[in-house]
């Protein structure tokens, strides 16, 4: 291999990882349940931004190894619950969510990530609203 072939596949590497923005970034989910009288708006965190992805017009000549479909995915995160105010007893009040601590491209797993970006938004309050900074 020549040497301009191996510094451009280098460059072309780092390149790639450099110009992917996979971040946490701020988003506000919004839980209410039937039974409790208020809405609860939850700041938390998520994984947004640009991956790298191949994908090539060649795609019946190739291989699936050969393409790549990288979404921005969780790296490392935690859970944390929040109390839903409003609720008569025989409710559970409480709401578990994901935090994003870290993210990466990767492949999405449907373990814990909706693969599928919504088409419509459905996220807002019908009741009155309360506010979580946790």
């Amino acid at each position: 291999m020549s040497p301009f072939f191996v510094m451009s596949l280098l460059f072309g590497l780092i390149f790639g990882q450099a110009a992917s923005l996979c971040a946490p970034s701020e988003y506000t989910i919004h839980v209410e349940k039937r039974e409790c009288a208020y809405c609860l708006a939850i700041n938390t965190t998520i994984c947004a931004g640009f991956c790298m992805t191949r994908d090539s017009n060649g795609k019946k000549l190739l291989l699936k190894s050969a393409l790549s479909q990288n979404v921005c995915t969780y790296k490392e995160m935690l859970y944390r619950t929040a109390l839903i105010p409003g609720c008569p007893h025989h409710t559970i009040p409480y709401y578990s969510y994901p935090v994003a601590v870290s993210c990466k491209c990767g492949k999405c797993n449907t373990d814990y990530s909706d693969c599928v970006r919504e088409r419509v938004r459905t996220n807002y309050c019908t009741k009155p609203q309360k506010l979580c900074n946790l």
